[in-house]
């Protein structure tokens, strides 16, 4: 009866509006700060190294550079907290933890971005603009 009861409240308080990204995004994530009184958002824009657990106990870890020194957060997924995760670029990687990352600095740091096909780009006309740009066969006679 209570693993029910925690089922359904796990259930309820995972979030499922957030964009799927994966090791060696760059994003932006939003996160709620209370001062006081006040709520605000700020955003923290990074590579994501990591990420851990499963379900309502998933967290991901985001770096940045700031003024020549590495800072790193560590995010639960489902916390009310983020106010969400905007994927900025993907970038194509070949391990599941990008702590390596931690020992290099300047353009050491810069990952291979992947390449986007045409199907994947959502660019509205662009069928219409293909068929217009199409060879059309014309004959001449001479």
């Amino acid at each position: 009866m209570s693993t029910e009861l925690m089922s359904k409240a796990v259930a309820a308080s995972l979030k499922t509006d957030l964009p799927d990204f994966e090791i060696g995004d760059t994003v932006n994530v939003s996160v709620r700060i209370i001062e006081g009184e006040k709520e605000r958002v700020q955003v923290f824009t990074g590579i994501v190294i990591s990420r851990k657990g499963t379900g309502i106990h998933e967290t991901f870890t985001v770096r940045r550079i700031i003024a020549g020194e590495g800072v790193e957060r560590t995010f639960p997924l489902n916390s009310p907290r983020v106010a969400g995760v905007e994927v900025i670029r993907k970038s194509h990687v070949r391990r599941a933890k990008l702590y390596f990352l931690r020992k290099r600095i300047g353009k050491a740091t810069v990952l291979r971005e992947k390449r986007r096909t045409l199907t994947q780009v959502q660019v509205p006309g662009a069928e219409q603009a293909a068929v217009d740009q199409a060879p059309t066969e014309q004959t001449t006679e001479a």
